[in-house]
């Protein structure tokens, strides 16, 4: 069995991982260490809830010592606030017996505050790409004496939009640096990226990306519509004994918002809501309360819950199937973590059957069907967008005719017909010179006329 002994680490770090209570190293930082201590340029591709954050953090750290410049000599980018969070407390969790200075930079802060705390020096900067790129352009941030850039979740990155800001980022940083990039899975934009911006990079790749993880159990259910569903994951979260901390993953905002507003009233106490609409004290609130136990379940959406290291999680549920099969991977990846046994649960209705047979053919493996318990009530009450097409254009024209103004309608007011023309300036001069003069044109006739 390997530990970090292997690695000979110096004791400021030896002592803190001693601390943490991390035994041996997991593949990705077992084969990640010795390349990024190497200065080459990396691109590991692994598993969320493998361990990539101590996978480039502890090679960093072991090179790093301590210096008395203000200007960062490592820039790691993630995709969100909360991986921003997360990435600093672990680093920061690291370096308890070294001279280390990381500072999280994100949106959503006064940018003020962290204009601030850049000005008093920060050795390790962990950030969203949009907020380092503004506090860079003016000049807030002064990026020459970075020595590794470290680009973690990049996938997410580019589905989130953040394309242009890192081409910027990379734009500006000094040429002669180390490339870190971390991904999940591999795109043409990925590929696309390190082309243009890494040197011969050394690939580490853990696991195939549909490679279902050996210690989570998956199972699934078929289930009729929406509120069939709430009925069934109510059901389910009765069981306290079974579901101790439950991760419920919603297709996209509204729907979270959906569920969560479904099971409030059983679990007003027990239940949190992550996702992009809110702000940012709730959102790191909410993942506090889950992760400490406050609370009991989590509803969240796909880019929210990615790359977040919440321990211990019971279950996963996906209360909708995932239309592109590697978001199954990573929700799955939420649990099982730390070598523990991780349960997952799939629903899956008529319309989903497509999307759940693509995730068994990307893994090459077929999920189990549970028998639909006998005491949850199967709803006949559907969404609009669950009601078969015919239905859904009946509603509608109903909702076109409410639409249409009654007699409370009346005609604009003559002033309010008006065109607006422009100034009256040109239109004087036009009609008295025949063409648009300029006022210096103007003054000049004036003279003429006078001499």
């Amino acid at each position: 069995m390997s530990s970090f002994d292997q690695f000979h680490l110096k004791k400021q770090l030896r002592n803190a991982i001693s601390d943490i209570g991390f035994v041996s190293p997991t593949p990705i930082q077992e084969q990640a260490f010795n390349v990024v201590l190497s200065g080459k340029d990396v691109l590991g591709i692994a598993q969320t809830g493998t361990g990539k954050t101590l996978a480039y953090s502890l090679p960093i750290l072991e090179e790093m010592k301590y210096s008395a410049q203000k200007n960062p000599r490592a820039v790691i980018l993630v995709p969100t606030r909360e991986l921003v969070i997360q990435v600093v407390n672990e680093i920061e969790r690291l370096t308890e017996y070294m001279s280390i200075r990381t500072l999280g930079i994100y949106g959503g802060v006064n940018i003020k505050t962290h204009r601030l705390k850049l000005s008093e020096g920060a050795d390790i900067i962990v950030a969203t790409p949009g907020r380092i790129y503004d506090l860079i352009l003016e000049q807030s941030l002064s990026v020459k004496g970075v020595k590794k850039l470290v680009i973690d979740e990049v996938d997410v990155m580019l589905d989130l939009g953040f394309r242009p800001q890192l081409m910027n980022i990379l734009e500006l940083l000094p040429q002669r640096r180390q490339n870190i990039m971390f991904s999940a899975t591999m795109t043409d934009h990925v590929d696309e990226l390190i082309d243009d911006f890494f040197i011969a990079p050394t690939k580490i790749s853990i696991a195939v990306s549909g490679t279902p993880l050996e210690n989570i159990q998956q199972e699934c259910y078929n289930v009729e519509n929406f509120f069939t569903k709430v009925n069934l994951l109510k059901h389910l979260l009765k069981n306290t004994d079974k579901f101790t901390k439950v991760l419920v993953f919603a297709a996209h905002k509204r729907m979270a918002d959906r569920i969560h507003a479904e099971i409030i009233g059983d679990f007003a106490d027990q239940v949190g809501i992550i996702h992009s609409n809110k702000t940012q004290n709730y959102r790191i609130r909410s993942i506090e309360d889950f992760d400490s136990g406050q609370n009991r379940i989590l509803v969240a959406t796909d880019i929210m819950a990615r790359g977040l290291d919440l321990d211990k999680i019971s279950h996963v549920i996906n209360f909708d199937t995932p239309n592109f099969p590697e978001n199954y991977m990573h929700r799955i990846g939420r649990t099982g973590r730390a070598e523990e046994i991780g349960r997952t649960i799939l629903f899956s209705t008529e319309k989903e059957m497509a999307w759940k047979e693509a995730i068994e053919e990307l893994m090459d493996y077929k999920i189990p069907v549970l028998d639909f318990p006998v005491e949850v009530e199967v709803s006949r009450e559907l969404l609009t967008e669950e009601k078969p097409e015919e239905e859904q254009i009946k509603d509608y024209n109903r909702n076109l005719k409410n639409n249409i103004s009654g007699p409370g309608t009346h005609e604009k007011k003559a002033k309010n017909k008006k065109v607006n023309l422009g100034g009256t300036y040109k239109r004087d001069i036009k009609q008295k010179y025949k063409k648009a003069q300029t006022r210096g044109d103007k003054t000049y006739h004036k003279k003429q006329k006078r001499g």
